[in-house]
């Protein structure tokens, strides 16, 4: 079974994030796990604060945590009625990043949601989340997600390593798709340390595992990229668009720009990355 991990940015109403991972895994026939995270109170606990002070926070951080282990019953109720038979719900406390990491490590898929507004939610959050996970991750666009569909994929493809990984982590997406478009970007050496004869012919690969594409061709600058990447997935009208995270350092692409950066921050369909 496939498993897919919801990181939910509140549990009293379910936020978009939450509302397309949990339809995703309805659509799937996989489980579903919904994950609330919070900061440990260590951290919001004034250094030199007065006994009382550090109580009222300490208080206030347990009462989060019973609100948000009370959330389970809606959450897995909800989940039920969308046809999943599988759903769990985990509450997590300290730094996201390493919370997720850790649950990551059996599960299959990471939706996150992009929110401007929200701590652990903007691009910048959202990419030291996705570098830290091993897995796939789904962000999901501010902009409500009118229809939760794969029956239209659009793949980043320049022949890197990392667009690889994620053409490998989206099969089991690809294979719901009624039509899957490769848009081919200026190539790049899949493994620059290594010369393999021949080399990976992704068109054979995809075609092996049942998925026809037809490609269209990037006539862009690097520097354009993420922006031309996003106009040809709109003009596909996809449900979803699939590629690699971060081609050179994340320093590099968020310091001079680059294509991960664009995307996740001007992205208005979800979007698979994989690092």
């Amino acid at each position: 079974m496939y498993d897919i991990l919801v990181n939910t940015i509140d549990f009293e109403s379910w936020s978009r994030g939450a509302q397309y991972g949990t339809r995703l895994a309805a659509l799937m026939q996989a489980s579903v796990t919904g994950a609330y995270v919070y900061p440990s109170p260590l951290y919001a606990s004034p250094s030199f604060g007065s006994p009382e002070l550090v109580e009222a926070v300490l208080e206030t951080a347990r009462a989060l945590e019973a609100s948000a282990l009370a959330a389970e019953l809606p959450f897995v109720s909800w989940a039920n009625r969308m046809g999943i038979k599988h759903a769990a719900w985990v509450v997590g406390q300290g730094n996201l990043v390493d919370a997720m990491a850790r649950i990551a490590c059996w599960h299959d898929l990471l939706v996150l949601e992009h929110h401007p507004d929200r701590t652990w939610a903007t691009p910048s959050d959202l990419a030291s989340v996705i570098m830290a996970v091993g897995l796939p991750c789904i962000v999901v666009p501010p902009q409500p997600v009118q229809t939760v569909s794969l029956a239209r994929i659009a793949i980043a493809w320049n022949g890197a390593a990392g667009a690889v990984r994620a053409v490998h982590a989206a099969l089991p997406l690809l294979r719901q798709a009624n039509e899957v478009l490769l848009l081919r970007g200026a190539p790049k050496e899949t493994f620059q340390e290594v010369s393999w004869k021949p080399p990976f012919d992704v068109d054979a690969y995809l075609d092996r595992h049942g998925i026809h594409v037809r490609s269209r061709d990037l006539l862009t600058h690097e520097r354009d990229a993420g922006e031309a990447l996003l106009e040809q997935a709109d003009r596909f009208h996809a449900d979803l668009l699939v590629m690699g995270a971060y081609g050179r350092s994340r320093f590099s692409e968020w310091a001079l720009g680059g294509a991960t950066r664009h995307v996740l921050s001007n992205a208005r369909l979800p979007v698979l990355l994989r690092y």
